[in-house]
């Protein structure tokens, strides 16, 4: 049987396969050594901040002492990332030079991946501080500016052949159409990445929740979060303790544990393959419970 343009049905039918084959390997991520099974799982990034001034946890975790006990702590609590920090990101932050920021990072980086064997994340957006955290050992960049703060970082995490997560943001609250408008800057960002030779099985996308929105628009992008699927990769949810959510229950920072888990069931739900959080240990319960509910079940009577 002859195809279009002379092609056999045979070759057709292995041009097919194989691009499902390439579809199909997007549905796993590879971080470190470790490959993450985004189409079926929900999986923990767990927050370590070694900063003085974090909205949430501030000062409680920047000597290394506590710091090694609190990623241990989430570890055995079910993290599968460990996510380092070394300047805040809230609202009216201090911005810090690229050199205090690793020497804050880059001693924690070094002793979590030498004391334990979990994939590491390093939340900075700036090129300096990545390639001494990837040098450190740290396994993939979250990038709140999702590339577009530094033009090297896309190059640096490249160059290492790390992971990374991909933050919607906005300097100024602008949107036309505010969904798309969301969709349309992480796919900016996607093809930063791929210019840079960043492999799709490296590269995860973020909503940006509580960042370049209004409290509106970030109940809205949690709400339809699932929509970044579109964009054919795996998505990560970070709402833990946000002000979203202690504007809606009118509550600080340190009780929004409940509101936090709600929205780590609707990441479930909305298939998110990753959530950021603060309180591992009941997110992780809240994740085995709404994946048990969700998935298909066997109603035969035996």
């Amino acid at each position: 049987m002859q195809l279009a343009g002379g092609e056999d049905e045979s070759d057709d039918l292995l041009l097919i396969l194989n691009l499902c084959k390439l579809q199909e390997e997007k549905t796993c991520m590879r971080i470190g050594n470790r490959e993450f099974d985004t189409k079926n799982e929900t999986y923990i990034m767990g927050i370590l901040n070694v900063t003085p001034d974090s909205f949430s946890d501030g000062g409680k975790f920047n000597h290394m002492d506590a710091a090694l006990a609190h990623a241990e702590q989430m570890i055995r609590d079910g993290a599968d990332i460990i996510d380092i920090g070394g300047e805040s990101t809230r609202p009216g932050h201090t911005v810090i030079s690229d050199e205090e920021e690793i020497a804050r990072v880059t001693p924690v980086i070094e002793a979590v991946k030498s004391h334990f064997d979990v994939p590491v994340s390093i939340d900075t957006y700036k090129g300096n501080v990545a390639e001494a955290a990837l040098q450190a050992g740290a396994d993939l960049v979250n990038d709140i500016w999702g590339l577009k703060y530094d033009e090297n970082m896309a190059e640096v995490i490249a160059r290492h052949q790390a992971a990374c997560c991909l933050m919607q943001n906005r300097e100024q609250i602008d949107y036309t159409d505010y969904v798309e408008d969301v969709l349309d800057d992480l796919r900016e960002s996607v093809q930063i990445a791929k210019a840079a030779g960043i492999p799709d099985d490296r590269i995860m996308l973020d909503p940006g929740v509580g960042f370049g929105k209004t409290y509106e628009m970030n109940l809205e992008i949690i709400r339809v979060v699932g929509r970044l699927k579109e964009l054919g990769y795996p998505v990560l949810l970070g709402t833990s303790r946000k002000s979203v959510i202690g504007l809606t229950l009118d509550l600080p920072a340190d009780q929004r544990e409940e509101g936090t888990l709600v929205t780590t069931v609707l990441g479930v739900e909305q298939g998110c393959s990753f959530v950021r959080v603060h309180d591992v240990e009941t997110n992780a319960r809240a994740i085995r419970m709404a994946e048990a509910i969700f998935r298909e079940h066997d109603l035969a009577v035996r």
